[in-house]
Order: C-alpha cells, then sequence, then structure tokens
C-alpha cells in the first residue's frame, strides 16, 4: 500500500534560534575536527556514526552552517542532516541531505519568500478569435509590499532546497484562491504545474482539487499546464497526472510546445485538451515559412486528437492575424495584456 504521507509537499521547518544539529555519517577524521571546535557535541544514541551538536543562537547555528560549508566536498556531500528545536522529537524529523541545508544557508532570502509564501497570484489575459477575453493565466509574483523576485531563480532554489514540492502547490493553490476573489464563473484559469513535484498524483493533487471545492469554483473553468524545463523522462508519470486532473473535472496543457523537450512527438502522445505553442515559434512567425510550417504542423496534430492551440508570446498585430489564419483559436501575449494585479476592467480587448 502507497504511504499517503508526503514530506514534500510540506512548508520547510523553520530553523529555531536554539536546538540541535544531527548529522551522519560521521567519519573518523570529521569526527576529530567536531572535537576541535568549541561546541557541545555528543553521540547519537541508537544511530551509527552519528552525532550531534547543540547550539543556543541563531548565530551559534549559522557559524555551525558555515563552517561545515567550508569543507572539503567529499566530506559534507555523505552528510545527512537534522535540525531540531528545543521541543522537537528527533525520531519523527526526517533525514535531509546536507547540501540542502547549505542551499538554504546560501539563499536564506528566497527561502523566506517561500516558507513564508510572500507571494501572489498575477494574471494575464488570454482571447479568443473575435479578440474576446475567455481566460487568464496565473503567474507567480511577489505579495503586495514584498520585495519582488525572478520566479525562475526562485523555483531553482526550491529545487536546491528540496522545496519545489511544496513551492509548487503552495503556488497552485495562491492562483486558486485568487481566481475565486477576482474572476466570475465561465472565465477559465490557466494554472502551472511542475510534474517533477507530483509524486503520488492520488495524493499530491488532493489540496488542489480540495481548494477548488472549498472556494465553490466549477473544476471545468480550470487548466492545468505543465511547466518543465526538464526533459519529461516518465511519461506514464506524466500520462497519469493528466488522467488525475481530467478525473476531477479540469483541463489539463501541454506548454512551450514546439520548444526544448515539448515536441510534436510529445505533443501526440500526450494527448492535451490546450496546446500551447512556445513564443520562440511566435515570434516573427508572420515572416518566416519555417516557423509556419512549423506552426501548421502544431495545429494539424493537434486537431488529429481534439486539442486547442493557443498561441503564446504575441507581441505584434502581424503575428495574431498570421495565428487565426493558420487556424489556432486562442492568443496570448503582451499585445493583449501584461500579467498585473487584476484582470482587464470589462473582460474585453478594445
Amino acid at each position: 500500500m502507497m504511504n499517503h504521507i508526503c514530506s514534500s509537499c510540506q512548508p520547510a521547518r523553520p530553523i529555531e534560534d536554539w536546538g540541535t544539529v544531527y548529522l551522519r555519517p560521521i567519519g573518523k577524521l570529521l569526527g576529530r575536527l567536531f572535537e576541535e571546535q568549541k561546541w557541545t557535541t555528543g553521540r547519537e544514541n541508537g544511530e551509527a556514526d552519528a552525532l550531534y551538536v547543540s547550539y543556543s543562537s541563531k548565530e551559534q547555528f549559522l557559524a555551525l552552517a558555515e563552517w561545515l560549508n567550508s569543507l572539503p566536498l567529499e566530506w559534507t556531500e555523505p552528510l545527512q542532516v537534522k535540525v531540531c528545536g528545543e521541543n522537537d522529537s528527533p525520531a519523527l524529523l526526517e533525514w535531509l541531505p546536507f547540501s540542502q541545508l547549505a542551499a538554504r544557508f546560501q539563499n536564506m532570502h528566497m527561502v523566506s519568500i517561500i516558507m513564508e509564501e510572500k507571494f501572489t497570484s498575477f494574471l494575464q489575459p488570454i482571447v479568443d478569435e473575435q479578440e474576446n477575453v475567455v481566460a487568464y493565466e496565473f503567474l507567480l509574483r511577489a505579495a503586495p509590499g514584498e520585495e519582488p523576485f525572478n520566479p525562475f531563480e526562485l523555483f531553482d532554489v526550491a529545487r536546491r532546497t528540496g522545496m519545489h514540492s511544496f513551492l509548487d502547490r503552495a503556488a497552485r493553490i495562491s492562483a486558486i484562491r485568487r481566481s475565486a476573489e477576482l474572476l466570475p464563473r465561465g472565465i477559465k484559469r490557466f494554472i502551472n504545474f511542475l510534474p517533477s513535484s507530483i509524486y503520488n498524483p492520488d495524493y499530491c493533487l488532493k489540496h488542489t482539487f480540495a481548494a477548488i471545492q472549498r472556494y465553490n469554483l466549477d473544476p471545468q473553468d480550470f487548466v492545468f499546464e505543465v511547466v518543465e524545463t526538464e526533459q519529461i523522462n516518465d511519461m506514464a508519470h506524466l500520462q497519469r497526472i493528466f488522467n488525475v486532473y481530467r478525473s476531477h473535472g479540469v483541463s489539463v496543457a501541454l506548454d512551450d510546445v514546439g520548444s526544448g523537450f515539448s515536441t510534436p512527438e510529445v505533443l501526440s502522445q500526450l494527448k492535451p485538451d490546450f496546446v500551447k505553442i512556445d513564443r520562440g515559434l511566435i515570434d516573427r512567425c508572420d515572416e518566416s515559412e519555417e516557423k509556419q510550417q512549423l506552426i501548421l504542423d502544431i495545429v494539424q496534430r493537434s486537431k488529429e486528437f481534439g486539442g486547442t492551440v493557443l498561441a503564446e508570446g504575441i507581441e505584434r498585430r502581424e503575428e495574431y492575424e498570421y495565428c487565426r489564419s493558420a487556424g489556432i483559436r486562442l492568443a496570448q501575449g503582451y499585445f493583449f495584456g501584461r500579467p498585473s494585479a487584476e484582470p482587464l476592467p470589462d473582460q474585453i480587448k478594445r
């Protein structure tokens, strides 16, 4: 039976001002080095070759992390750690790779954004052939009054610190909540997700479906789109994610088609409800026969399985006119509107 407790979806634990750091495995040389330091150390009962280091201030903890980070990589790479507050039970905490602790230490500002959820969702309009706004894509941005951040960098830090599943889930729920506050029923909401953050779709997506229900929203108004900068190695797993989404009445989209790993071949395998053509193909497509041929191929493949095609990154009227003539029904880009905190006033592009 599959374990339904997914620690990756949980928020990272804050580091308290006093507590204990547990480390394993401790080799003889590293053990002697610890003995030379001024920290209070000891051997951990019940753990072979494990050691604990007590600290009584945030400064002491940072000094320990800094010292460990200065050691040769071959010593620290195999290390696993637990950071326990005064009232925590070490037995209930998971061992984490030291690299995650080091990454959190090196990116404390970004980590605080993730842990304290200092973000919100901006909206970018999506229009149909008559330039009516029929949907919005929700994009992660800094919360009001918070320092701006680069979403790509935030997710990169989340990956390196083992927090990307939590961030991905929290961002989805933030978008659902914002859509409930801002949009009427019947306007579709495109929300990004990372397949690599979803280990067990039946469990990991429960929070998402519960949020849709909690805000009394129509599942048919939602489109969850794959945003993945890494190669899709497990196509069967991604298909299972798609199946779970669809079983709850929502649609799925494949992003950046025509670029990187989102090839027309992948498109034909996954058969998403919505096909978003990469902005690199759309840029100046009205002037390039090569791009036009690739676009037509995507449109034709999508037509074969009933997928609705959306052109991303439109910045010129000429690009939009070509896409419309090629049979593309939906469009998105700065030409229609930049991401903003509020939807367009009347839902219509004038």
